[in-house]
């Protein structure tokens, strides 16, 4: 996954808008007005933060070398996905759609 690839993704999702509220090197992906994903645009390899429920962040976090504690972020909730090849793809877009989910389902 590029970052081309992980804003048309994002942008699929129903209602999802993008903006850079924290600067011009950061993306950020919200739906109704709350944050379910922000990358750093000049990030090499690639990484994002998600949202995740807070057991699960933790699974994913001892299962995969490439999950870590959100960056600048609640680290209980949020985790940092650096997309290095360690991952295969159909979770990535698991981690991005339980985001998207959860902050979409507390509006």
């Amino acid at each position: 996954m590029n970052i081309e690839e992980l804003r048309e993704y994002c942008l699929s999702k129903k209602d999802a808008e993008e903006g850079f509220p924290f600067g011009e090197d950061t993306l950020v992906f919200k739906v109704k007005g709350k944050i379910f994903l922000l990358t750093g645009l000049s990030s090499s390899p690639l990484q994002f933060n998600v949202k995740c429920d807070p057991e699960r962040a933790i699974q994913l976090r001892e299962e995969h070398d490439a999950v870590k504690p959100g960056f600048h972020m609640n680290k209980k909730h949020w985790n940092t996905v650096v997309i290095d090849g360690s991952i295969n793809s159909s979770l990535v877009l698991e981690m991005i759609d339980h985001s998207y989910e959860l902050v979409r389902g507390k509006n």
